[in-house]
């Protein structure tokens, strides 16, 4: 071995190294946990500097001599006898026999180590509880291994690993199993922190808040990545981004309980996807209420089939017109490729019922069907649509009926085009209607 002397800073310096089990002025104790990586690292190829610098050790600071001594004694042991031979059968925790008791001050150093430790770990469980926590969820001793190696790191605490396990009841190949693992966790940290980024983009797309497999479709759609939804799950949950959850709509609670009965038939019984665009037309009516007292109503007409708003129209009162006008708005877009069968369905409200509005469809040769009485099911998709716009479309700062417009323009455009839908193969109402006409879908 080397003659080389440890200053009382350099041991210090060693002690802080998670690989380091005991040193003294003239000898130094390995970890077995480092003998084992030693021997796998050197499998690999690796000189014994290369190893000793990636584990932390200044090669000055050890010796050469040191170095390629302790090397050549793992190796051999290594190959006579396999890895068993490399862990440390000596009861006592250092090299060689202590030669002397330590001395006041050195058990002044280790008894101030230990109350430095204990108060720190005192301030942890002032702060958080950590003891309560800790009996409820076995994983936070982790956060014990944590508060050992931050202390080992940043020099608050000189004391072995040993004394520090053994204070905080915590077990020591545990902690070195955490330490093992650090990089690793540290690198899926990194990972974490740039998909976050991400999802946190995905989320704010556009200004509309999204769930989980929203973002999933985002990037699909938008971005042409394919990411699992169950790791998007774990991203929001970890950093705490939350989808607005659509409250309960007490109507649906209550037809679902009472299971009304069927006794008046309509044109479509449900049956929304009819395996034809252009031909199921859902329509009805919203309330939007802003600020200031300002109420905007929201008419819309969605395809069955492929889910897109065919036809909108925003107005800041109930009369007729609204639905009138709807029509219109669905002639002028899509007239020429309705299905020659197409017929509107809505509620029994009184704009529907209305003989202006049953001559509005004639004159355009639309049939009619309307929802059983008070069964709000019969027309289930645009209750889920006006549903989605209400969670994620910010409307309620609005005082004017342009400015709600704009605002109702701009949601409908990245509904139909960019927002994918888990049932249409996440793909956007657009996209999947083109795919759809092609005969892909």
């Amino acid at each position: 071995m080397s003659k080389l002397i440890f200053t009382s800073e350099q041991i210090r310096v060693l002690r802080r190294n998670p690989y380091v089990k005991n040193v003294s002025e003239k000898s130094i104790t390995y970890s077995d946990e480092f003998k084992r990586h030693f021997v796998s690292e050197s499998l690999d190829s690796k000189t014994a500097k290369q190893i000793f610098i990636e584990a932390g050790f200044d090669p000055e600071m050890l010796g050469e001599s040191r170095i390629k001594a302790f090397a050549k004694k793992w190796r051999k042991r290594y190959r006579d006898n396999g890895v068993l031979a490399l862990k440390d059968t000596r009861q006592n925790r250092s090299g060689r026999p202590r030669k002397t008791e330590r001395t006041p001050e050195q058990q002044i150093e280790k008894l101030q180590a230990k109350i430095s430790l204990l108060e720190q770990e005192n301030e942890l469980l002032k702060k958080s509880e950590w003891s309560e926590r800790r009996l409820e969820n076995s994983e936070k001793t982790s956060e014990t291994f944590a508060r050992i190696h931050k202390m080992k790191t940043d020099g608050s605490y000189t004391g072995t690993i040993i004394d520090a396990c053994e204070t905080l009841e915590v077990s020591r190949s545990g902690y070195y199993n955490y330490l093992k693992g650090l990089a690793q966790r540290n690198v899926r940290e990194e990972e974490d922190q740039a998909w976050r980024i991400q999802i946190e983009n995905a989320y704010s797309y556009r200004g509309y808040k999204k769930g989980s497999r929203s973002i999933v479709m985002y990037f699909k759609n938008i971005l042409g990545m394919t990411v699992n939804r169950k790791k998007v799950q774990r991203l929001m949950r970890k950093f705490h981004i939350f989808c607005p959850i659509r409250k309960a709509n007490p109507y649906k609670r209550m037809a679902k309980a009472t299971k009304e009965h069927h006794t008046v038939e309509n044109k479509l019984e449900r049956q929304f996807v009819q395996g034809i665009a252009h031909k199921v037309l859902l329509t009805d009516i919203t309330y939007l209420p802003g600020a200031n007292g300002f109420m905007g109503y929201l008419s819309t007409i969605k395809d069955g089939t492929t889910k897109e708003i065919l036809a909108h129209y925003v107005s800041d009162n109930l009369k007729l017109a609204i639905s009138l006008t709807t029509i219109d708005v669905l002639m002028s877009a899509h007239g020429a490729t309705l299905h020659k069968d197409a017929f509107i369905h809505s509620d029994q409200g009184v704009h529907y019922t209305s003989p202006k509005f049953h001559k509005k469809l004639a004159d355009n040769d639309l049939g009619q069907s309307m929802s059983r009485r008070g069964n709000c099911w019969d027309n289930a998709p645009q209750e889920s649509f006006f549903g989605h716009l209400k969670d994620e479309m910010e409307y309620k700062s609005c005082v004017h009926l342009e400015e709600l417009r704009a605002i109702v323009d701009d949601y409908i455009d990245y509904y139909n085009n960019e927002r994918g839908q888990w049932n249409l193969k996440k793909l956007p109402p657009v996209h999947y209607r083109e795919q759809f006409l092609s005969g892909v879908a």
